[in-house]
């Protein structure tokens, strides 16, 4: 059986303008190619987890719009629950703009739309959903209180609460202290420690002051250097692949879904993190968020090659 994964977070619409390079202050940049894709950094949880083999149930709010039409269209293609998508009468759905460079780097802004009227009552509403699942993944495009409602309701069930803090913002010790795993990356280890992360000696700092407000595992993600993993029994390094990249647009959010379906189904931390770098590595080859999310089969060939 698929294992059973929650995940709660933002859906978007992106619309992706691709770039020699991105802009500077002030600046308009002509030419480039226009592309609208999936996204939302929930949305994009959801559909990698799926993908890379779990059963998985979004929670989430939606607009009353053809944005919000498509976006369920995706899921239910993808074999996502959507009982707990929620439609917002009054709100449009979340767009992000999306600018990406010839390297692979982007610049996002971001208008919300329904996700920030997601709200506790709404994780009322769904919790029959963590009644048997393994792992709640979620982030922070959507209201903390939100957040804070789901991960009190996933200990009472005793899920597996993965936290992406993304975007970065400070976050009190009530929440992390129901985190099970806490996954930022080098720009949200920084403001949520004040330390500068720039190598695998400051991840572990991070990683150990972000351990002492009460989480029990920190996994410290670096990009194309893998992911810094920090438990009881210590720190160390899970090298990533080298890949060439064309949108890194999703990364993060691909390791943290499938890190989840691999941890729901056994695997040791360090081989599911393995696992979760290569689903990154292969997403980073691809334009557009969910787009880019690769499938069990890809995952298993990629790591295959490179045993």
């Amino acid at each position: 059986m698929k294992p059973r994964i929650l995940v709660l977070g933002s859906s978007n619409t992106d619309m992706i303008l691709k770039l020699d390079r991105l802009p500077r202050p002030g600046e308009t940049l002509l030419g480039g190619e226009f592309l609208t894709a999936a996204g939302g950094k929930g949305a994009n949880q959801a559909v990698g987890a799926a993908r890379a083999g779990g059963a998985v149930t979004f929670i989430a709010r939606v607009g009353r719009d053809m944005f919000g039409d498509q976006a369920i269209a995706g899921f239910v293609k993808d074999g996502i629950n959507v009982d707990f998508v929620f439609r917002d009468r009054r709100t449009p759905s979340g767009v992000a703009l999306i600018f990406v460079a010839k390297d692979g780097e982007n610049s996002i802004a971001v208008a919300s739309g329904a996700n920030a009227k997601l709200s506790p009552a709404d994780v009322k509403r769904a919790r029959s959903a963590f009644a048997g699942a393994a792992v709640l993944v979620t982030q922070l495009e959507t209201p903390l209180a939100t957040v804070a409602a789901a991960a009190d309701l996933a200990v009472r069930h005793g899920l597996r609460v993965i936290l992406n803090p993304a975007p970065a913002r400070p976050l009190p010790d009530t929440l992390l202290r129901r985190v099970s795993i806490l996954t930022p990356n080098e720009t949200e280890a920084e403001l949520l420690t004040g330390l500068k992360v720039a190598g695998a000696a400051d991840a572990a700092k991070a990683a150990a002051r972000l351990r002492a407000r009460g989480v029990p595992t920190v996994i410290l993600t670096l990009g194309a250097r893998g992911a810094f993993v920090a438990g009881a029994e210590g720190g160390q390094l899970v090298p990533g692949f080298k890949v060439k990249a064309v949108d890194t647009t999703a990364a993060g959010d691909i390791f943290n879904g499938t890190l989840a379906v691999a941890l729901a189904e056994g695997k040791p931390l360090l081989d599911a993190v393995r696992f979760a770098n290569a689903a990154a590595a292969i997403s980073v080859t691809k334009l557009g968020a969910q787009p880019s999310a690769p499938t069990r089969r890809e995952i298993e060939a990629f790591l295959a090659c490179r045993r």
